[in-house]
């Protein structure tokens, strides 16, 4: 059987079928762990997240701009990273580094994961 690619608000879940795209809410705080893991091994500008994401999950999963940039945003507003501007070959990029607040929140949303992880894996293999 073959799948096909979904976007839920421009996240990309390939071989996921229609299903999330009906419960969104399963993706919520998906794209904030994500990131937040990756800060936490060094610091990183958007598009080489966007595609660490991409490498990292095997191609599983894609952020588009349109949630990967609003996303970094929502946690600098929070405190969880912190944007410095530096110029690298004459253009200027912004670096996203994780702050003590972010491996915090890291923490909690991986023991979350694992958790729902962990249940839907008991349930798929009848334990």
């Amino acid at each position: 059987m073959q799948f096909a690619a979904v976007r839920v608000a421009c996240i990309v879940m390939r071989g996921m079928g229609s299903a999330l795209k009906q419960n969104t809410s399963l993706m919520s705080g998906v794209p904030e762990l994500l990131v937040l893991r990756l800060l936490s091994t060094r610091e990183m500008y958007g598009y080489e997240l966007a595609r660490a994401i991409r490498e990292s999950t095997r191609q599983a999963i894609s952020l588009g701009e349109g949630v990967l940039y609003p996303a970094l945003h929502a946690m600098e507003s929070r405190g969880f990273v912190k944007a410095r501007r530096r110029t690298v070959s004459g253009r200027t990029r912004v670096y996203y580094a994780i702050t003590p607040r972010g491996n915090r929140r890291l923490g909690e949303l991986s023991g979350e994961w694992r958790r729902i992880a962990g249940g839907v894996r008991a349930l798929l293999e009848g334990t």
